[in-house]
């Protein structure tokens, strides 16, 4: 017999909806200020590392739409205790990458790839774990995209050279880490 449940439906109906427009202007909304320049600085590193305007926006699309997927699936209190122990796992992982990350730009010459990359897979596989109950295979790709796209040891050495074109991005990126960080909010 099947079941039904309006919640649910409900649920199915924002997530689709949010799906659809993941553009700049209705995602504030649901990202702040700092978030929104950070994403604005990873879409110009992406766009210069690849060469490709649309590619680059797919990455940040992809980005924006499964954190405000995750976000609603919080909100509505959709996770269970073993997924909320994964999320607070997931938020110390993105925490210390964090500081990681800003570590690296700080000193000069201490950046290490394999670190980075770690980081970021672990971030992506706790992430996967996550939302493998809620999300589609569609989205668990999004997750996989976006984060393979940014642990590419390729751009993250290119990111991290010191006198590289990419050191302005970093800058901003690294100063908004930082402003999130003291802000709790990673």
């Amino acid at each position: 017999m099947e079941t039904f449940s309006s919640k649910d439906m409900a649920m199915k109906a924002q997530k689709k909806i949010l799906s659809s427009m993941a553009t700049k202007s209705s995602v504030q909304m649901f990202i702040d200020d700092t978030t929104s320049e950070i994403l604005d600085e990873l879409y110009r590193v992406s766009k210069e590392y690849l060469g490709n305007k649309s590619e680059a926006q797919k990455v940040i699309k992809n980005l924006i739409k499964i954190a405000v997927k995750i976000g609603l699936l919080f909100r509505n209190n959709r996770f269970s205790t073993e997924e909320l122990g994964v999320a607070t796992d997931f938020k110390k992982k993105l925490h210390q990458g964090a500081m990681t990350a800003i570590s690296f730009y700080e000193v000069d010459f201490t950046f290490d790839k394999a670190v980075m990359e770690e980081l970021l897979t672990s971030c992506r596989d706790l992430l996967l774990k996550l939302v493998n109950n809620h999300l589609t295979p569609k989205s668990h790709g999004r997750i996989n995209h976006v984060f393979n796209h940014y642990s590419d040891p390729d751009l993250l050495t290119k990111l991290y050279d010191p006198s590289g074109p990419f050191r302005p991005h970093l800058t901003k990126i690294c100063k908004g880490l930082d402003k999130l960080v003291e802000d709790g909010t990673i």
